[in-house]
């Protein structure tokens, strides 16, 4: 029996969307947002909702403003965080040791449009969303250099679709726990040249 999939669409996030945005998030950085969520938890805050607010508050990258959405029907299937970095490389001093691997090769990427997280809810998985939302990166990059985007060195089936996409391992950088128990040893820092 053939089953039909209504194909995923893609629109602007709202603030109404940080519920599915924060868990998202959390999908893509394996644990690493809410292990950060956690430090910045008020006494019997969840790690979650410490996400939704700064989502909500538009903090930082995770700021709904920078977020795209997938939908099927009505339900949010998928989250793409996406931005243009900037011509000079961020300093790595003020932030906590967990991210200054993923900040330096971020900094090696000036100028491309940067995927910051892609991830879709693993019920909806292959039915063309990350692609969908891949498509929306690429169309937000135009005029930049290229697309770039970090993953672990362990998740092989997402290197495998960035690769199918044209993207190219251009650097590693060693990850640092930190008190945090994801999977892999290193980040992969993978650049789609534009053209």
């Amino acid at each position: 029996m053939f089953m039909r999939f209504d194909a995923p669409t893609v629109r602007r996030a709202r603030p109404a969307d940080a519920g599915d945005i924060a868990r998202l998030v959390d999908i893509a950085g394996e644990g690493l947002p809410s292990h950060y969520w956690a430090g910045m938890a008020e006494p019997g805050e969840p790690p979650l909702a410490v996400g939704i607010r700064r989502i909500v508050g538009g903090e930082g990258v995770f700021s709904w403003r920078n977020v795209f959405v997938a939908e099927i029907g009505d339900r949010v299937v998928g989250a793409l965080v996406t931005y243009r970095i900037g011509p000079e490389p961020r300093p790595l001093e003020a932030l906590p040791p967990v991210f200054r691997p993923l900040q330096a090769l971020e900094n090696e990427a000036p100028g491309t449009h940067y995927v910051n997280v892609l991830a879709t809810y693993p019920e909806f998985r292959r039915r063309g969303v990350a692609s969908r939302l891949l498509a929306e990166a690429e169309r937000q990059g135009l005029g930049a250099r290229g697309l770039s985007l970090i993953v672990a060195d362990v998740n092989m089936a997402a290197r495998r679709l960035y690769e199918a996409w044209g993207f190219a391992e251009a650097a590693r950088g060693a990850m640092v726990k930190d008190g945090w128990e994801g999977a892999g040893r290193e980040w992969v820092l993978m650049v789609k040249p534009a053209g």
